[in-house]
């Protein structure tokens, strides 16, 4: 047996409106900006996603890392474990987003426990397998007193019907909307927990793809495990699945579980917009500047990663823009020489940051902070 999703209210059709709106919105707006920025907006949002959902679960890599990583970044100081973590979670993350639009595309047992390879093959062990169902009791700990369960999941036993009801249910329409089955279809797996081990990541990342598949926006802008790894809403993550129960009781109002999706959907639609909004201000005062101080236009790409994530690599700046090796080291040596960037570190790991002739209007844009609204209180 599966929750069954509740009805909504008539504040819930008000807050699921706005979000509609935002989104058809904001992809437009995507559809019509400058290609060179938004395809770094995804990598960002990309990267955020990964960063998020693994800080959840106690695997903490800064953002901006994480984009090093996904780049092949090799210097990139983290722990050997939290890269595994990041670069298997990136794989699978960036297998989700090419599932969009597949026409033929079914859920099936065979998927989920593919995608738990990809996320946990690198961990596989016989007592506790990757891509297989657990062959054991699984528990959610407290996170004050690791000896109490703060969640016992379904008997191993039940796996093969519990599992075989939730596909069925991920391929059958029941007329609801869309974020709205996406947000049951998380609750459903995280519930079932049907692995040995990373459970949430893989119930967070098939909301995700239910929501990529929905097809209103690019799977890069569709996940909300950015905002679910924020401290605060992290909190309340564990707060609402908590009030579930300590087992499996299916049979319950999961209300509250549906308003605390569709205020993540909302405040993460208002998050992305603002980013949006920043890098683009970010990017035109830095187009003045680079036509005002007689640089060529392609060291934009430089100068605005600098700004909206704190530092440019050289791989980066090269792969952005299709330079050649000498091409990339040349820019950035000129750009250090006139004390618009300057150096971190040496050699392959190093970086650059603003220098003293950065253009301070363009960090002053892309530092700004923006005030979310929460739906629910307008």
């Amino acid at each position: 047996m599966l929750f069954p999703t509740p009805g909504l209210t008539a504040t819930d059709r008000r807050v699921l409106d706005d979000i509609e709106s935002m989104r058809t919105a904001l992809r437009h707006q995507v559809h019509d900006s400058p290609t060179k920025w938004t395809s770094g907006l995804r990598k960002f949002l990309t990267a955020d996603a990964v960063a998020a959902s693994n800080s959840i679960e106690g695997f903490k890599v800064a953002t901006v890392d994480v984009e090093d990583l996904m780049e092949g970044e090799s210097e990139v100081e983290v722990s050997e474990e939290n890269r595994e973590e990041t670069l298997a979670y990136q794989r699978m993350m960036t297998y989700i987003q090419t599932l969009h639009d597949v026409e033929d595309f079914a859920y099936g047992k065979g998927l989920l426990n593919s995608l738990h390879w990809m996320l946990q093959g690198h961990r596989h062990q016989s007592r506790r397998p990757a891509g297989q169902w657990r062959k054991g009791p699984v528990y959610v700990t407290d996170a004050r007193d690791p000896s109490i369960a703060a969640y016992t999941a379904p008997d191993h036993t039940l796996l093969p019907d519990l599992t075989q009801e939730l596909t069925d249910w991920l391929n059958t329409d029941d007329g609801n909307h869309p974020l709205v089955r996406a947000a049951m279809a998380h609750l459903h797996l995280v519930s079932i927990h049907p692995w040995a081990d990373g459970n949430g990541r893989m119930s967070r990342s098939l909301q995700t793809l239910m929501i990529a598949r929905e097809g209103v926006l690019a799977p890069e802008f569709s996940s909300i495990e950015s905002w679910l790894g924020r401290p605060g809403n992290t909190w309340e993550y564990y707060r609402e699945l908590n009030d579930r129960g300590t087992h499996y009781q299916p049979d319950q109002d999961v209300s509250s579980w549906i308003r605390f999706n569709l205020t993540a959907y909302h405040q993460q639609a208002q998050t992305v917009q603002g980013r949006l909004n920043r890098s683009g201000r970010t990017w035109n005062t830095l187009a003045d500047f680079t036509d005002t101080a007689h640089l060529d236009e392609r060291t934009i790409t430089a100068l605005h990663d600098v700004a909206m994530a704190g530092r440019v690599r050289r791989a980066r700046y090269q792969h952005t823009e299709s330079l050649s090796l000498q091409q990339a080291q040349r820019d950035l040596r000129d750009l250090t020489a006139a004390g618009i960037l300057q150096p971190v570190g040496r050699t392959r790991a190093r970086y650059y940051t603003a220098g003293p002739r950065y253009p301070h209007t363009a960090l002053d844009i892309a530092h700004t902070p923006m005030t979310l609204t929460n739906p629910y209180q307008t």
